[in-house]
């Protein structure tokens, strides 16, 4: 095992790039201010796959679990796509860029958790905005690996692969170091009840089949799957010049262009559909940044590539609020717009 294997790529005491990006995008592009608000169609689109998702469960309940094999391979190649597209959704209703209302976008994550077979919507709130308030700070940032996770992966290509596989299940058990925040309020318990009582009702009326096909969905759209690979894009890097990438590849039109990584990161209070306007608006902070176009070469180069390990992070310790300064950032962009 290397030694990267046993230490992040680089541990800083600078500030995340992200809010200085914004402020200085905005004094040279205030038009952009434009593109922040709402976009109440995204729930159009969270009716439409939770329709399709349900119904194509009730179709493979009908078939029965002998059918199991087939149930995989839809999953694979249809429903994993289908979820990924409900857990942008989620990402949406977390920042409350689908509708006005802080009680519909809660509502809306919790609906478009429903096909997920698995609870994490609300869970995935809390942390996703720690995630961004204080990116790469190992006791905030559950998107950092923890030490004994990322050991026990090193560099070793199979199980790479296998935390890959079952990235929904680390993820889980990083928000036990996280010891200062709660999680546990109203809407992780509606959250929680919802769901599970989605799935008691599916598996009473159509079967355990149903709620197989529901399960392996989620678990290839977050796992051992081209787009399993965005959560590599993000921020795993093999430069410690550049902790954010972008990915600029056809599948944004499926994943929502949640792929525009840094233009979030950005202007978090923008919704998807305009995030490539970002791009165009302010070209000169984006061309010049590495990005990707291919999930799929970037999994397999994860995968065999022994340079790549959990470590292949920056890990940041700061202790200037950086939540702060993200919460006044976003005044002032809502302000503007």
């Amino acid at each position: 095992m290397s030694d990267q294997a046993n230490e992040f790529l680089l541990a800083t005491d600078l500030q995340q790039p992200h809010v200085k990006r914004c402020r200085e995008i905005m004094r040279k592009h205030p038009e952009i201010a434009q593109l922040i608000g709402r976009n109440p169609y995204t729930g159009l689109i969270l009716a439409g796959l939770v329709t399709l998702q349900v119904g194509i469960a009730i179709w493979m309940s009908i078939l029965g679990m002998s059918y199991w094999w087939l149930s995989l391979i839809i999953a694979y190649c249809v429903g994993a796509f289908a979820n990924h597209s409900l857990y942008v959704v989620i990402h949406e209703a977390t920042h409350n860029l689908i509708f006005k209302s802080r009680l519909l976008n809660r509502w809306a994550g919790v609906i478009a958790d429903l096909p997920n077979a698995v609870p994490g919507a609300m869970g995935f709130h809390t942390y996703h905005l720690k995630h961004h308030a204080h990116l790469g700070e190992y006791e905030n940032d559950t998107d950092l690996a923890t030490h004994w996770e990322a050991r026990m992966v090193g560099n070793s290509s199979w199980r790479k692969a296998l935390w890959l596989a079952l990235f929904p299940v680390f993820q889980i058990f990083r928000t036990f170091r996280l010891t200062h925040v709660n999680t546990w309020n109203k809407w992780m318990i509606i959250n929680i009840g919802v769901v599970f009582l989605f799935d008691a009702l599916l598996w009473y009326f159509f079967g355990g089949a149903a709620v197989f096909y529901l399960f392996f969905s989620m678990m290839f759209a977050l796992g051992l799957h081209p787009l399993g690979a965005r959560w590599i894009q993000e921020h795993y890097t093999l430069d410690s010049e550049q902790e954010t990438y972008s990915y600029y590849g056809p599948l944004n039109l499926l994943a929502l262009n949640m792929g525009y990584h840094n233009e979030h990161h950005d202007f978090p209070a923008i919704p998807w559909n305009r995030l490539p306007e970002v791009t165009r608006l302010a070209p000169e902070y984006y061309e010049n940044l590495s990005s990707h176009s291919s999930w799929t070469k970037l999994l397999l180069e994860f995968i065999f590539n022994p340079e790549y390990t959990l470590y292949s992070r920056v890990r940041r310790q700061v202790e200037e609020p950086a939540e702060k300064a993200i919460s006044g950032s976003m005044k002032q962009l809502e302000r503007a717009s």
